[in-house]
């Protein structure tokens, strides 16, 4: 991430209907997003993860991809992605989870990786079966929206 980075993450990190899949419930101030970018290490094993922005062949940031969850005795990391609205159906989040897959096995050697993705997302379960990874359990009112659970699955990739 680069400084420049900080509005576009700022409405990411903001957008709510994004919190019931993560573990955000509260707003970042853009102080806070400021800050998180200029202490970041840049390096997975330091900060426990690592957030890529996504780009265009034309360099423009089309969303974000990340490794959180790392877990350097398991060797497994969380994937998360957020591609804006306006880019969507393009192709680049395919293209984004397969190099997040290429950079977690060549560079840090992940054994695995896995989402937990809203059993009715069909478009991430797509997503993610499409780039090579099972779907495993069902996880049983695993997220909460603030008003009703919704079941997730547990989808895998073995590097």
């Amino acid at each position: 991430m680069e400084p420049e980075d900080l509005e576009l993450l700022y409405q990411i990190e903001n957008k709510q209907s994004l919190w019931q899949v993560g573990a955000t419930n509260v707003p970042y101030s853009r102080y806070t997003l400021h800050d998180y970018i200029a202490n970041s290490s840049d390096d997975i094993y330091a900060d426990r993860q690592v957030r890529l922005m996504a780009e265009n062949d034309e360099g423009e940031t089309v969303g974000v991809v990340d490794l959180v969850q790392f877990s350097p005795q398991h060797l497994r990391a969380e994937v998360g992605i957020v591609i804006l609205n306006a880019h969507r159906r393009k192709g680049y989040a395919t293209a984004a989870i397969e190099a997040l897959c290429d950079y977690a096995q060549r560079v840090v050697h992940l054994h695995q990786l896995y989402a937990v993705v809203e059993t009715s997302n069909e478009g991430a379960v797509g997503l993610f079966t499409k780039t090579g990874f099972s779907r495993n359990n069902t996880l049983k009112e695993w997220l909460f929206d603030g008003r009703k659970y919704h079941d997730a699955v547990l989808m895998q990739r073995f590097l």
